[in-house]
């Protein structure tokens, strides 16, 4: 027999199933199977113990594929509810494979850059700054974000209007009546309107509102922080890309220097009165002076492409930067310090952003803590149903007023209001903190500042003392006085005085940047001519 479906009915004790010497049995299971012709047939399975205590089982040939086929469909289910839509295949089969994609891959779009950049032509900073706040991808995120917010402010203030919906339905029924008859089918079909509105919540409405549009404020003021943020990134681009171009000139001019020291070794050695060992210091002069301008050459091509990034550009976009007509003249901060640190807290818009966000929390605090409060409501409709049959049609209105009182809600409201509360506090000292950063940014820009202003007098000096060294050793070498060491001591000197120079005016140059992101402004020089 080949059944389709097999149950078991019930199982119960039983004296004895099994006539044989040495067994007793124990219980008695009865199972039904159906037969392709759906007859109910029982087999027996019958359970027994022999005289050492193993247990048999004794099946008949349909209860033996009973069984089988239960535990194959219990190990099928089993199978499928384990990961029924297959996900286990979507991932790396296991954690040291690579995931291999079955579908093609979608293309990164490249971004799209609005105006056009002269790049043949050398940029002043303020075209780069202008390009940059048009191109860059992080003003569109915050300005986006900006609008963002504002749509949240509408969508808070839609709860003070009305919410009305229509509806159109076709429904088909048929029904049995009370005395057992069963009604013809009917068809129904007719347009519905409903309206509902709020009338008093105790100022749920009034403080959401309040939240949507602080945190528009927010978002305004970090968008106006990322504006600043980014021309920060150009100045500091820009003047990396400036000190890099005046440190490949350096070298440029130290490899002149060092070939000219090594043909004035190589004469003095074929006139006698130098030594190869002379030749071969200065030609290891000449290999780290190549070795620097390589490394100068690389951290140029660097900064080209930060700039180019910072802009809005692909890396590989070469971009020309317009160079100091002349020595930048620096200026001093018109402001004390304690001056700088006031101000800071109204002019850096983050700051007033973190005070914005303390005001919406504490307005949601207030709309979470008032909504577990009852309030009132007013609602009403009206339906107009059209019979498919000869009954006529119907129309139907109504309108009531409610009082919605929240008795139970399990205790969610008292935990949403802690959490709302604790929110607001959190809020508070992110504020703090970000009080706190401003003002060692403050503190330490400005002293900065002022370091970076001292050592450029001092490296101008340098570099006039160790040029002046440097062609009078030259001169003394030439003429046959002096040793191999002290030309290349000096050379080495002089040059060490040029990138030290570079390197002050291009940290004063950052340094005055990073003072004026630290604030919040752009005028803290009294007069800075050429600076920029």
């Amino acid at each position: 027999m080949n059944p389709y479906v097999s149950y078991c009915g019930c199982v119960r004790n039983a004296p004895s199933l099994v006539n044989r010497p040495g067994f007793r049995s124990i219980a008695e299971i009865w199972c039904y199977h159906a037969s392709p012709a759906f007859d109910l047939l029982p087999e027996k399975i019958s359970l027994g113990m022999n005289r050492f205590g193993s247990t048999y089982l004794a099946l008949p040939v349909g209860a033996l594929f009973l069984f089988l086929s239960l535990v194959t469909t219990l190990a099928a289910a089993q199978a499928i509810t384990r990961d029924p839509f297959a996900t286990d295949a979507k991932v790396a089969p296991a954690p040291h494979t690579r995931w291999e994609p079955s579908l093609v891959l979608p293309i990164v779009g490249a971004p799209t850059a609005t105006g056009e950049l002269a790049r043949n032509l050398p940029l002043s900073l303020p075209e780069l700054s202008e390009y940059a706040l048009r191109n860059n991808p992080r003003t569109r995120q915050s300005w986006l974000a900006a609008r963002a917010a504002a749509a949240g402010v509408g969508i808070e203030k839609a709860d003070e209007l009305p919410q009305i919906s229509a509806s159109y339905a076709v429904t088909r029924s048929q029904q049995v009546s009370n005395a057992g008859t069963i009604v013809p089918w009917q068809t129904r079909y007719g347009p519905a309107v409903s309206l509902s509105y709020v009338l008093f919540d105790f100022g749920v409405r009034g403080f959401q509102i309040e939240t949507s549009e602080y945190r528009l404020l927010a978002a305004n003021l970090v968008h106006n922080r990322v504006l600043q943020d980014v021309i920060f990134l150009v100045e500091q681009a820009y003047y990396r890309l400036i000190g890099n171009e005046a440190l490949v000139r350096t070298n440029i001019l130290s490899l002149k220097n060092a070939e000219t020291a090594l043909e004035a070794a190589q004469k003095r050695r074929e006139s006698g009165l130098a030594t190869v060992a002379d030749v071969y210091r200065a030609e290891t002069l000449v290999a780290q002076a190549q070795l620097n301008l390589t490394r100068s050459n690389g951290e140029l091509e660097k900064s080209r492409g930060q700039l180019a990034s910072v802009v809005g550009l692909p890396v590989n976009v070469s971009i020309g930067v317009r160079p100091l007509e002349a020595p930048p003249r620096i200026g001093e901060v018109a402001s004390t310090i304690g001056d700088l640190l006031t101000r800071s807290k109204a002019s850096r818009p983050d700051l007033v952003a973190a005070e914005a966000q303390v005001r919406a929390a504490q307005a949601n605090a207030k709309a979470v803590e008032r909504a577990g409060l009852p309030s009132i409501e007013i609602a009403g409709g009206g339906a107009h149903t059209i019979f498919t049959d000869n009954r006529p049609t119907a129309s139907a209105y109504n309108i009531g007023l409610a009082v919605r009182i929240p008795i139970f809600t399990g205790f969610r409201d008292t935990y949403s209001t802690r959490q709302a509360q604790v929110l607001a506090e959190a809020a508070e000292a992110s504020r703090d903190v970000l009080v706190r950063q401003a003002e060692v940014e403050v503190w330490q820009g400005y002293y900065d500042l002022n370091t970076a202003a001292s050592s450029i007098a001092s490296t101008e000096a340098q570099v006039r003392s160790a040029e002046q060294t440097a062609q009078a050793t030259l001169a003394r070498y030439q003429s046959g006085f002096g040793s191999i060491l002290d030309l290349i001591t000096a050379q080495q000197d002089e040059s060490n005085a040029r990138v030290q120079r570079i390197q002050s005016y291009l940290d004063w140059f950052t340094t005055l940047a990073r003072l004026q992101v630290a604030v919040g402004a752009s005028d803290l020089l009294k007069a800075a001519g050429g600076a920029k």
